[in-house]
C-alpha cells in the first residue's frame, strides 16, 4: 500500500514554498444530516471535521508546481474516506471555473473511496457534474493531469482520475472502479493497482513520491507552452547520407540492424522529454509506439514514433490519442514513422486493427495543430501511412516508403523470388522517387 498522506500534506510536498492559496469554499446549506435525513450523518461529518481539520473531502486552491502555477484538488482520504457528496461538487465545479477564468491547468490529487452513500444518488449525480466539468476544461484548451493516490476508486477513478490527460499514479496505489469490499471475493487484487493499471493502458505512469514533484512539474511546464510553428524534421543520423542506387537497396538499408530507431532520434532531438502510455482502451504498446511530450530548442513538441517494429491496434490508438490531446493544448506534433506494417495476426484483428489504424488516419486529418513526420526506416503500406502528416513529410536517406512490401508485391503478382528486387524498383519507393512523385517534400541531410 502506498504511503496514505492527508491532502495539505501532498500539496506541501509538490507545490512551490508559500505558493498555494486556497480557494474559498461554494457555501450550501442542507437540511439536518443531509438530503436523505441519515440518521447520524451530521454527526458523522463533525467526527471527520475534527480528525482531519478540514470542513469537506477535497481542499482546492491554486499553486505554482515547477514554477507552473495550476490549480490543485487535493481529497483527504480521512474525511468519509474521501468520498464525493453534494458539497464535494461545489467545491470542484468551482474549481474547474476558476481554472477556466485564470486559464491554468487542473490537477486532481485523487484519493477517494467513490460517493457519499449518506446522500444516496444526490451524491452520485455529482458525478455527471464533475465530468461535466472536466469536459468544460477539456474544450477550453487547458490541461488536466490526474494524480493517483491509494485508494482511487470509483466515480472519482472514472471522472476525475482517468478522465485527466496524463495520469500518474503512486506506486502500490490501489485502483480500480471497484472498491476492494465489493470486489467479487475470488478478484485478483493485483489487477487493481496502479501497476497493473499502466500494463492495461489506463494510465501513463507510476512515479515514486520522490520524483513526483519534478514529474509533475514537468508535465505543467510541457503541457502549457502552446506554439503554431511546426516542428523542424530531425537531421538524420544514419552514417550514410548518400541516397539509395536502387529501391532494393532502399529496402536492405531500412531494414539494416545497424540504422538508428526512434529512441536514439527522439534523445538526439529532444532535450528532454516525458511520456504517455496506453490508449485508454485497455491496451498499450510500449514497445512498438513511444508517445510524448518534450522540449526542442525551447518549445513544446509532442511526438509519436514508431519503433520498427509492426505496430498493434494499442500503438496506433495511443498515437492517435496524442495528436488529439496536443491538438487540442495547441502543441505541434513530430511523428516518426518506422515499421514493416501493422500487426496482421489474428489477436491483432481481434483487438481491432482496423478500427485502430482508421482512428489515427481520422485523427491526422482533423488536426489543426502543425504535423510533421519524418519516415526514417520502413514505411509499410498504411499501417505506416497513417502516422504520415499529409504535405509536410519528410525522409532519411536510409528509408523507403512503398504501398507494400517488395516480396508481397512479387508475391501477389504471382513472380518467382528472383524479381523481388526488380519490383523493389518498379515500386518507386526510394526516398528520391518519393519526392519525384509529390509523396514527401523532401529529404533531410541533403
Amino acid at each position: 500500500m502506498a504511503e496514505r498522506l492527508s491532502a495539505r500534506a501532498v500539496v506541501a510536498a509538490l507545490a512551490d514554498e508559500a505558493t498555494f492559496d486556497e480557494l474559498p469554499a461554494p457555501v450550501r446549506k442542507s437540511p439536518p444530516d443531509g438530503p436523505l435525513a441519515w440518521p447520524g450523518y451530521d454527526a458523522a461529518r463533525a467526527r471527520a471535521a475534527a480528525r482531519t481539520g478540514e470542513e469537506e473531502s477535497v481542499v482546492c486552491g491554486t499553486a505554482q508546481v515547477g514554477g507552473t502555477r495550476a490549480v490543485l484538488i487535493a481529497f483527504e482520504f480521512g474525511f468519509l474516506g474521501g468520498s464525493l457528496g453534494e458539497r464535494t461538487g461545489d467545491r470542484l465545479e468551482a474549481a474547474h471555473a476558476y481554472a477556466r477564468e485564470r486559464r491554468l491547468p487542473v490537477v486532481p490529487l485523487v484519493a477517494t473511496g467513490g460517493s457519499r452513500m449518506q446522500e444516496g444518488m444526490r451524491a452520485l449525480a455529482q458525478l455527471q457534474r464533475v465530468a461535466r466539468q472536466s469536459a468544460l476544461t477539456r474544450e477550453a484548451g487547458l490541461a488536466q493531469v490526474s494524480v493517483l493516490r491509494d485508494p482511487t476508486t470509483g466515480g472519482g477513478w472514472a471522472t476525475l482520475g482517468a478522465g485527466a490527460d496524463v495520469v500518474l499514479a503512486l506506486p502500490g496505489a490501489q485502483v480500480g472502479f471497484a472498491g476492494s469490499r465489493v470486489r467479487p471475493a475470488d478478484a485478483d487484487p493485483a489487477a487493481y493497482t496502479a501497476e497493473a493499471q499502466v500494463a492495461a493502458g489506463a494510465a501513463d505512469a507510476v512515479v515514486t513520491p520522490g520524483e513526483l514533484r519534478a514529474t509533475l512539474a514537468r508535465w505543467l511546464r510541457l503541457l502549457t507552452c502552446p506554439s503554431t510553428t511546426p516542428a523542424p524534421p530531425p537531421e538524420p543520423l544514419g552514417e550514410r547520407a548518400v541516397l539509395p542506387a536502387t529501391g532494393w537497396d532502399a529496402v536492405r538499408r531500412a531494414r539494416s540492424p545497424l540504422r538508428p530507431r526512434a529512441a536514439a532520434y527522439l534523445d538526439a532531438y529532444f532535450t528532454d522529454r516525458v511520456a504517455i502510455s496506453g490508449d485508454r482502451c485497455g491496451g498499450a504498446d510500449p514497445d512498438g509506439m513511444l508517445c510524448g511530450f518534450g522540449t526542442h530548442q525551447g518549445r513544446t513538441i509532442a511526438y509519436a514514433a514508431q519503433t520498427g517494429t509492426a505496430t498493434r491496434p494499442a500503438g496506433y490508438r495511443t498515437a492517435a490519442r496524442l495528436i488529439r490531446l496536443a491538438d487540442r493544448l495547441g502543441i505541434p506534433v513530430l511523428t516518426l514513422v518506422d515499421t514493416p506494417g501493422a500487426a496482421n495476426d489474428a489477436e491483432a484483428e481481434r483487438q481491432g486493427a482496423g478500427a485502430a489504424i482508421a482512428g489515427l488516419f481520422g485523427a491526422v486529418a482533423s488536426a489543426r495543430t502543425p504535423l510533421t513526420t519524418l519516415v526514417i526506416g520502413e514505411g509499410g503500406s498504411g499501417g505506416a501511412l497513417a502516422l504520415a502528416a499529409p504535405g509536410n513529410t519528410w525522409a532519411t536517406p536510409d528509408s523507403y516508403f512503398s504501398v507494400i512490401a517488395p516480396e508481397l508485391a512479387a508475391a501477389i503478382l504471382k513472380r518467382p523470388p528472383r524479381e523481388v528486387e526488380a519490383t523493389a524498383d518498379q515500386l518507386r519507393i526510394r526516398p528520391q522517387d518519393l519526392v519525384e512523385l509529390g509523396v514527401i517534400r523532401g529529404t533531410v541531410g541533403d
